[in-house]
């Protein structure tokens, strides 16, 4: 995952100690009108914002909340141990589509209430994309909150020399790669290391592209097929071809792209505000930039969702975060906590990152515009990306894709995550040990074992 999503990930002990500093059971907070909120939004800065938005509510409706922070990497052990402690907090934010659907097989949700709170807001100001993956059989588990989304970033400047369209396609994205891969230019910069979970999102999003899935409706999997062989062929061979050498990473692409030294990547929103040199550790580095820090930004273009061959419509990788209601809760204070969350504090939770807190409701668009990006200068995206971007940005849930998440298999993709079947498969193939197809039965052999070790 990109830099400023892998630093969601925060020391495990600090969420240890808060949880332990805050062990009322769901009956007491309920008496209290108190309600226990874990939040993902870990880092300092947007927990300030949290915990000022949570004032407000509290000053507002006299419900009490104890807000606590916990690290990405360490929810699964955390939540398992405080189930087993029937300490459970009563709602969970910015929680990854994995994670409520590791809570949806745990039986650890209340599953009637966030249906609730979404009518209550207007079912019809909600992406639907992002409220189908978060439900399970008609069911809605979680309430959407936003989304962060995988692009290809590409140099309409280099683009518009060659007279080449945009790269939405595997025709066009090939066609471009192969005619601009000269100078001392690559054609793009992709992620192969094999042990990086960005590469995972990278290809995900290039296979979803082409009808390629993890597993089918009855969680068999399915890496095998035609459609993901025909994945794993194209990502390598652009990869190995047409790509810089070496084991490529999420930092080194980031750095290729910046330096000019590629007309085309594949990175997630996140990279929006670094390249409009809002941030001084990552800043574009090109000949050009160094007059201009934001003219790389206005020479990319954006492409969201992709579409191959064998692909029934345009895709793209991207995450839904999500509030959760636990099985336990207080419901009525729970309920009205997030219903104020995802409307009278919606502006400022966005806010947070807006490069990547995607809304997920309608009505928010020109408020999203407006809000400022960046970590050491601050500007809104409006004022660096012209309107078709920004437009392209905000509709992109609508066409997210992931494996094994529409399927209930939400345990089994945070396991392959954590074991990195597809990358190493995928590697091999860019080094010659592996051809696609023998690749994507690797990947496929890799990933049910990885399922037997979840089912034990």
């Amino acid at each position: 995952m990109p830099t400023k999503v892998t630093a969601v990930l925060s020391v495990a002990l600090l969420a240890a100690v808060s949880l332990a500093a805050c062990g009322d059971d769901g009956g007491e907070q309920s008496a209290n009108n108190e309600i226990t909120v874990w939040t993902e939004e870990n880092l300092e800065d947007r927990m300030a914002v949290q915990n000022a938005i949570v004032t407000e509510f509290t000053q507002k409706t006299g419900i009490k909340v104890k807000l606590v922070g916990v690290a990405e990497d360490q929810f699964s052990q955390t939540i398992t141990a405080a189930a087993a402690a029937d300490d459970l907090p009563d709602v969970i934010g910015a929680l990854p589509l994995s994670a409520v659907r590791e809570l949806e097989a745990n039986d650890l949700l209340d599953t009637e209430t966030p249906g609730k709170i979404v009518d209550g807001l207007g079912r019809d100001t909600f992406s639907p994309r992002a409220l189908e993956l978060d439900s399970s059989g008609g069911t809605l588990l979680a309430v959407p909150s936003d989304g962060w989304a995988q692009l290809i970033l590409y140099r309409k400047d280099l683009f518009d020399k060659a007279g080449l369209r945009p790269p939405d396609t595997y025709e066009a994205l090939q066609e471009a790669a192969t005619k601009l891969n000269t100078g001392g230019v690559a054609g793009i910069t992709l992620a192969i290391a094999p042990k990086d979970s960005f590469t995972a999102q990278s290809f995900e999003h290039i296979a979803q592209a082409n009808g390629c899935q993890l597993v089918d409706g009855s969680g068999n999997v399915t890496l095998d097929s035609p459609q993901c062989v025909k994945a794993f062929e194209f990502y390598a061979n652009l990869a190995k071809n047409l790509s810089v050498k070496g084991k490529q990473d999420v930092d080194s692409t980031r750095a290729t792209y910046f330096s000019g030294k590629a007309a085309m990547t594949i990175w997630s929103s996140f990279i929006l505000d670094e390249l409009a040199g809002l941030r001084k550790d990552a800043l574009p580095s090109c000949a050009q930039c160094r007059e201009n820090p934001e003219w790389l930004a206005g020479n990319t273009g954006v492409v969201t969702a992709l579409k191959g061959p064998d692909g029934a419509a345009p895709a793209q990788y991207g995450e839904i975060v999500s509030w959760v209601i636990t099985r336990d809760a207080a419901k009525d204070p729970a309920s009205t906590f997030v219903s104020y969350m995802m409307n009278e504090g919606y502006e400022r939770w966005i806010g947070m990152a807006p490069e990547g807190k995607f809304p997920t409701r309608k009505g928010f668009e020109a408020k999203w515009d407006a809000l400022p990006a960046g970590v050491d200068t601050k500007k809104p995206l409006a004022d660096v990306y012209p309107a078709d971007v920004l437009d392209a940005l905000r509709k992109s849930p609508d066409t997210f894709a992931r494996w094994g998440i529409p399927q209930g298999q939400g345990k089994l993709v945070g396991a392959t995550m954590g074991e990195l079947p597809v990358p190493k498969a995928l590697s091999m193939v860019v080094d010659g040990s592996l051809t696609p197809q023998a690749a994507a039965a690797q990947a496929k052999a890799d990933v049910e074992s990885i399922k037997r070790g979840i089912r034990q």
